[in-house]
């Protein structure tokens, strides 16, 4: 039996921490004893990324903004789906994270952190956002399981009305805000619509391949 190794921890503002932990090739991320994600399940991950830039408006140099770098699998999905004028900024609260996709994970990010089109920001993605206006074609936010402050309680304000229409500020006419969850929710899905957002909400299954849990992607689009 291949033993669970942990490999590093981080801790949370605000509380909490991180932990790597290795099991021969396969990498997850925990947070007390939620698996917050798993290298062997990057299905629901890739699809934020690819059903977003389907979604975007057609431009030579699109901006993206990922809120959440987690094991690299939306960047490397978003690396692969857009040109090469294109610019992705990610937000990245706990720079243990980036450390972790340059070293013990290299292997699992391939290279993508290096990417020329790619920007690091070690900061809490809300910050990103309220810093920025017309800045970016899509928002895509991983940074819980759902509309809920689950690693940062502070996170709860992303998902309020005064979070999204910080969010529709930063987003250019056509942009889209894109976020992941592992459950349904409603509540939020109406709070989108209230904000401006034509919403749109799809069920995807965590493998990618039509296997495994159902995910929630909201695909929330700013008017013309």
């Amino acid at each position: 039996m291949v033993p669970r190794v942990l490999i590093d921890t981080a801790d949370l503002p605000g509380g909490g921490s991180l932990r790597l932990i290795q099991r021969g090739a396969e990498f997850s991320i925990m947070l007390g004893a939620n698996e917050l994600m798993n290298s062997r399940v990057r299905g629901s991950e890739e699809a934020l990324a690819t059903m977003a830039i389907d979604r975007m408006p057609a431009r030579s140099d699109p901006a993206m903004l990922i809120g959440g770098l987690g094991m690299g699998f939306t960047l490397r999905a978003a690396l692969a789906g857009l040109g090469q004028g294109a610019a992705v900024t990610v937000a990245e609260l706990v720079p243990q994270v980036v450390d972790w996709g340059r070293g013990p994970m290299a292997a699992v990010f391939a290279g993508c952190l290096d990417d020329p089109r790619v920007a690091i920001r070690v900061e809490d993605v809300r910050a990103t956002i309220a810093a920025s206006a017309l800045a970016y074609d899509a928002i895509l936010l991983d940074v819980d399981n759902g509309p809920d402050g689950l690693t940062q309680t502070a996170n709860n304000r992303l998902y309020g009305l005064a979070g999204l229409a910080a969010a529709r500020r930063a987003l250019r006419p056509g942009g889209v805000l894109a976020i992941w969850s592992a459950g349904a929710d409603a509540a939020f899905t109406r709070r989108l619509g209230d904000a401006g957002f034509a919403v749109e909400e799809v069920v995807v299954r965590s493998s990618g391949k039509g296997t495994g849990q159902r995910h929630i992607l909201w695909f929330a689009t700013k008017p013309e």
